[in-house]
Formats: structure tokens, C-alpha cells, sequence
């Protein structure tokens, strides 16, 4: 299964939030329209469409005024499994 790109996360969590634009570099909690509950559904939603990757609540663990979708992308990054090797 391929990896969402940054702009496919970006594009769901303004689908759940309504918020009018969800720029990747733009803080989290500077977004109108974007709150915790819309990270939480938008998290959820993310876990059934990605089951492979082990991404939860931690992803937001230490939100804070600079804290990005970029960051959230690369910390989602880390958790893919890597195949194994021969």
C-alpha cells in the first residue's frame, strides 16, 4: 500500500474539520477550524485507511505552537515498517 503524501493528509483533515485551508507548514493550533476533537477523528480515519502503520494519539503528544502536519508527516514516516531484509 502506497504512503499518503503530505497534501493528501492536509486535504482529510480539512475534509473533517471544514477548515478552508490546511497548509502543511502552518501550526496545528493557529488553523481556524482545526481543534483537538478534529485531530482525533482525523487520526481515526487515518488508522483505518493505513492499518499498517502503527500511528496513535502520541502523534499529538507534545503539540505545541510550532508543531506542523509537516512534523505529524515525518513523525508517520518513522512508523512505517520497513521491509525486512533478505
Amino acid at each position: 500500500m502506497t504512503l499518503p503524501t503530505i497534501e493528501e493528509l492536509a486535504s482529510q483533515l480539512e475534509a473533517v474539520s471544514g477548515a478552508q485551508e490546511v497548509s502543511p507548514d502552518a501550526p496545528l493550533q493557529h488553523i481556524a477550524d482545526v481543534d483537538s476533537l478534529d485531530l482525533m477523528e482525523w487520526l481515526y480515519g487515518f488508522q483505518n485507511q493505513y492499518p499498517h502503520i502503527p500511528a496513535d494519539e502520541s502523534l499529538f503528544a507534545d503539540l505545541d505552537d510550532t508543531t506542523t502536519l509537516r512534523h505529524v508527516y515525518e513523525r508517520i514516516l518513522a512508523l512505517v515498517p520497513q521491509p525486512a531484509q533478505a
